[in-house]
């Protein structure tokens, strides 16, 4: 993850600014999550239910919003951030970089929440033809890993495209202007160009990968204060269950403060899986098809065991 470094620093830098800022409040300690714009923790900072929890317990929080997984696990990595979710991916990278996090929880598969996407006047019509086509993606995100299976399963090798290594601004406006023939993505960012460019789904994730939400605490964070983290897992759970009751209502909430349409965010969350789970067994062991996916590409530098950084029972 060496290449994420730089913007690493410029998070810790930023954050420590925050730190500095919160440690004028009466609060002694603070809670670090990292969000990104979609899913439960975004939910969750919008209604504002778990700052009242926190502070009999001496802690403030602090917000900061990542573009995709791989910064954020980065921003974990060099102590800049305490908790985070990320898609089933970026975890994989951050092992085998020897990132010291530990998966906490888990939400059930969400397959349509992430596509492989085509201009609406796009000639491709299958993934068997993207052999010899340059497909943007997100390295080390989730779409990585459907676009291998997604390549696989349509009897292509990952060596058959060309992989453009954006993130998804960059990538979408490549995808705009036509540099890339397709483009591997996640909800919102794949509802928005359904919604507003009228991209077209080569592929989604149904029947190829499961698309799993990851929560993930820093090895310190979970050590220090376990039952702080049982708390803000309490509270994802809460939000998690109102918004499964009236998406409508909780996308009308979230529109401005992630700047997306109703009609963009409502897309997305209808796709979302609902329910957030502790790390079990079965999960583990997907993701452990992930990462001898990637070592055996040679897209990681050495075999890992996820249950490794697994939480384990009691702490």
């Amino acid at each position: 993850m060496k290449p994420l470094r730089t913007f690493a620093a410029v998070v810790a830098v930023a954050l420590g600014l925050a730190a500095s800022i919160g440690a004028a409040t009466a609060q002694d300690k603070m809670l670090r999550i990292g969000f990104q714009k979609y899913g439960k923790l975004v939910l969750l900072k919008s209604k504002g239910s778990l700052e009242p929890k926190l502070k009999p317990l001496g802690y403030s929080v602090v917000w900061t919003e990542f573009p995709s997984g791989p910064p954020l696990l980065e921003a974990v990595n060099v102590g800049a951030i305490d908790f985070g979710n990320t898609g089933e991916a970026p975890p994989i990278f951050a092992q085998a970089a020897g990132a010291p996090i530990r998966y906490v929880a888990y939400e059930p598969p969400a397959p349509k929440g992430e596509a492989i996407l085509v201009q609406k006047n796009s000639p491709l019509k299958s993934v068997a033809e993207l052999k010899g086509k340059t497909v943007a993606l997100n390295k080390g995100s989730n779409v990585h890993y459907l676009l291998v299976k997604a390549l696989e399963k349509a009897g292509l090798k990952y060596s058959d495209i060309t992989p453009a290594f954006l993130a998804p601004a960059d990538a979408r406006a490549a995808f705009e202007r036509g540099s890339v023939d397709a483009w591997a993505i996640w909800d919102p960012y794949q509802a928005s160009a359904e919604v507003a460019l009228e991209a077209r789904v080569l592929s989604d994730g149904t029947d190829t990968v499961a698309n799993t939400q990851f929560y993930f605490s820093s090895e310190k964070f979970l050590a220090t204060d376990p039952k702080v983290l049982d708390v803000l897992l309490d509270s994802l759970r809460e939000v998690d269950a109102w918004a499964k009751t009236d998406i409508h209502a909780v996308a009308e909430q979230l529109s401005p403060s992630v700047g997306l349409p109703v009609p963009v965010i409502e897309l997305a969350l209808k796709r979302q899986a609902y329910g957030i789970k502790p790390i079990d067994a079965q999960v583990l062991a997907e993701q452990q098809k992930l990462g001898d996916t990637f070592h055996q590409l040679g897209l990681i530098p050495k075999a890992i065991t996820v249950s490794d950084i697994a939480r384990k029972s009691g702490s």
